[in-house]
């Protein structure tokens, strides 16, 4: 009769696999390749894709910027227990953009991109990881501003997205880049249905909506992160920035592919796409 392995030893097994997979991810962004299917078993827990993430963050050669929020579908919610999830942002892919201007952004070629208007908060004080459910009134005296902004969506692995949230938690949460635009005055006083973004790409209006779009609103997904962060030990320094979720929805885009978002008054600008090439 075979001896069962120990719990100890099935833990160390699941810990190699994980960070093997965190391994070929990385190296897929790094040499700007695309993967036709997750290399590797998915993994079936949030805890497990957090995991790879986390082993993917200490490999990438960045400094964390910020933070994506994003929504978990409702189909996913139920079995995985949560509603939202989260990645980084890191410093040298996210760009300040003057209204009327124009940045190129780099997508992984055979993968998956996207652009996805966004309310961007930057922190004004730092948040030490903690268990503590802050109020709206807490939460608006920690954030120095409200932005006007894009995230740019993309992955080597063109079905992440179909392949579900613990894909996309465990490559970075999808992200590749933000942009950041202009602040918002007085937001805190605004209602949500006065926050109106539109999204046109290669002159075709894909998307139209306000920050109620956002479920909950731009402070319910702060809270989230701050909660997610403070599960994981994981400071936020002052400054950072924290994308809310993509208020028009995930709008496909390609290279060469240019796209408008307009938030009214509040400011304007364009986004081009360009192949993302192999980090040095």
């Amino acid at each position: 009769m075979p001896i069962p392995e120990s719990p100890d030893a099935v833990i160390d097994e699941l810990s190699q696999e994980l960070d093997a997979i965190s391994g070929r991810l990385v190296a897929a962004r790094a040499n700007a390749e695309a993967l036709p299917d997750f290399p590797g078993q998915l993994p079936q827990t949030l805890d497990d894709a957090y995991t790879i993430q986390s082993a993917s963050i200490s490999r990438w050669p960045d400094e964390i910027a910020g933070w994506k929020v994003g929504m978990v579908p409702e189909s996913y919610r139920e079995r995985l227990a949560a509603e939202r999830l989260t990645g980084p942002i890191f410093k040298s892919s996210v760009f300040r953009i003057k209204p009327g201007s124009t940045k190129t952004m780099p997508i992984y070629t055979g993968g998956f991109a996207a652009v996805e208007a966004e309310f961007v908060f930057e922190l004004a004080v730092a948040i030490e990881p903690s268990e503590r459910d802050y109020s709206d009134e807490e939460l608006i005296e920690r954030v120095a501003g409200l932005f006007i902004g894009a995230e740019v969506a993309s992955s080597p692995m063109a079905l992440i997205n179909e392949l579900g949230p613990c894909a996309v938690v465990s490559d970075f949460g999808n992200n590749a880049g933000l942009i950041v635009g202009p602040s918002i005055p007085n937001w805190s006083s605004m209602p949500l249905d006065s926050l109106t973004v539109g999204v046109t790409i290669d002159d075709k209006i894909v998307g139209k909506s306000d920050a109620n779009a956002i479920e909950g609103g731009p402070l319910r997904a702060l809270r989230f992160l701050f909660h997610s962060c403070g599960r994981r030990g994981l400071d936020l320094p002052r400054g950072t920035l924290i994308s809310t979720g993509a208020v028009t929805g995930i709008h496909d885009v390609q290279v060469g592919s240019k796209a408008d978002i307009d938030f009214g008054s509040f400011g304007s600008f364009k986004v081009a796409f360009e192949s993302m090439t192999r980090k040095n």
